[in-house]
């Protein structure tokens, strides 16, 4: 009975930490997204990843640090407690939680697999200016240009974007490609989607990924049309081409990989043409002095939370009084 109300309270705790902290972080976003206006699409694209990853990180520091050394040392090992019904119910949610998240994230590898190696096996090696990982000319029907993977990212390109692109136009492309190649953004999306499914009863997740995604994007093309002013004209003219050669109904069917048009609405590709014009005509209304506002956020969160543990390791009665309250739960619970 000792390891399994162990597990019980272990999951519980995960479940219960992660949620109340995603409900604060996405009343922080409701506080801070009008100002959040302001910033930059990169800094914007950086808060609300950190906002999407820091409950997650805080739930396992707590119950890592915390409540398991504390069961630990002071439960005793032929324990008379047994796991209630509402105990056991909130470990089954958590447990469905994290299984979810681990089965997903596993589909989602082994589609990108499948279909990579799909692609790889009808497709050309090419090489384009601005690039330097290994990049692919495929026959599809969906106007591909796209990097996969995250350990070793590739680019692929559909042959009638080549044809219906300019040079100066594939070369902007690239370069939007190339930015979210430097943010590691497929790694980030596979980090949220974990974090989405391992939290099951919090409605606000998906809002928080799609502002990250629609954010990431306008970071990436930002990035690519900071380098010289024609690139934000050819990049807003290559959106308008692929976007309008999209078939009826057609969706990218790679999990893990970003897109320069993807599966967004018709008015966010919209607002990034006229984003993208507003960048060529010199008029940056975006405040670029905020842009390590929240890296700092991060750090600082991180930074406190490790001084906070090493107070905690130090401190044994911090492990006694967390008993304590791990016994009222109990009770509570029963």
């Amino acid at each position: 009975m000792f390891e399994l109300l162990g597990i019980s309270l272990v999951l519980a705790s995960l479940l219960i930490f992660n949620s109340l902290a995603s409900v604060v972080t996405a009343g922080l976003w409701r506080l801070l997204g009008r100002a959040a206006r302001g910033y930059s699409a990169m800094a914007r694209a950086r808060l609300l990843f950190a906002l999407r990853v820091v409950p997650a990180l805080l739930s396992v520091l707590v119950v890592v640090f915390l409540l398991v050394p504390s069961y630990l040392a002071y439960e005793p090992r032929h324990t008379s407690e047994n796991v209630s019904v509402k105990l056991g119910i909130l470990a089954f949610l958590s447990a469905g939680g994290l299984g979810l998240a681990v089965v997903r994230s596993f589909a989602a590898w082994r589609a990108t697999a499948r279909l990579t190696a799909d692609w790889l096996l009808h497709s050309e090696r090419i090489t384009l200016a601005g690039i330097e990982i290994e990049t692919f000319r495929i026959d599809h029907a969906f106007p591909v240009i796209a990097i996969v993977g995250v350990l070793r990212p590739r680019l692929f390109v559909a042959s009638h974007v080549l044809e219906l692109l300019t040079p100066d136009e594939i070369t902007a492309a690239v370069a939007h490609e190339n930015s979210h190649l430097s943010a590691r953004d497929n790694l980030k999306r596979g980090l949220l989607r974990a974090c989405r499914d391992a939290l099951l009863i919090i409605p606000g997740g998906r809002s928080l990924d799609r502002a990250w995604s629609e954010a990431a994007e306008e970071a990436a093309d930002e990035s690519a049309a900071r380098r010289e002013q024609n690139v934000a004209l050819d990049l807003a003219s290559a959106l308008v081409k692929i976007a309008r050669n999209i078939p009826n109904g057609a969706r990218p069917a790679m999990p893990a990989g970003v897109f320069l048009v993807g599966d967004e609405e018709a008015s966010g590709i919209k607002f990034r043409v006229r984003r993208l014009m507003e960048l060529a005509a010199g008029a940056d209304s975006q405040t670029s002095g905020q842009e390590g506002f929240p890296r700092l956020l991060f750090c600082i969160t991180i930074a406190s939370l490790l001084s906070l543990l090493v107070v905690v390791v130090n401190a044994p009665l911090v492990f006694s009084n967390v008993h304590t309250l791990i016994e009222r739960v109990v009770f509570v619970l029963r």
